[in-house]
């Protein structure tokens, strides 16, 4: 399944690229996150904790920053995770672009996402309309981090 979201951020282009670089950082802004250790320079491992209709998640996995090119203002990440409990798991591969917008900058993320075992039994819409509310939470929070 692929998608895209946007959102503004109401920061600058640099501020929010040297912000979105840092994991541990950028972490504390992602809903559900409990947990993120740096693996190496561009590697990091975690859990987070989703609910996705009835059912709660808890995700064990990693996060690798395959590509940053603060030139064009993109960068490509991966995320694999599974959840022993429920019997399933992600696979992603996002596209982060950065564009100077009207009033801040427009975060423009592409999602190239797999959906392993049971989760994937809840349908793309309901899985679609999580990652819209978990974008519109995060942005919300992204820019209350920045302006603090």
């Amino acid at each position: 399944m692929t998608f895209t979201q946007e959102c503004l951020i109401p920061v600058e282009r640099e501020r929010l690229w040297d912000f979105l670089m840092e994991v541990p950082k950028v972490a504390s802004c992602v809903p559900g996150l409990e947990t993120v250790e740096a693996v190496n320079a561009s590697a990091y491992k975690g859990s987070l904790r989703l609910q996705v209709g009835p059912i709660r998640l808890s995700l064990q996995g990693t996060m690798t920053i395959e590509e940053q090119d603060r030139s064009s203002w993109r960068a490509r990440i991966r995320a694999e995770a599974n959840d022993r409990r429920v019997g399933g798991g992600i696979r992603a591969r996002m596209s982060l672009t950065l564009v100077p917008g009207e009033g801040g900058t427009r975060l423009q993320i592409e999602t190239d996402l797999a959906i392993l075992g049971r989760i994937g039994e809840f349908g793309q819409p309901v899985i679609k309309k999580k990652a819209d509310a978990l974008l519109e939470e995060f942005a919300r929070n992204l820019g209350a981090a920045l302006v603090a």
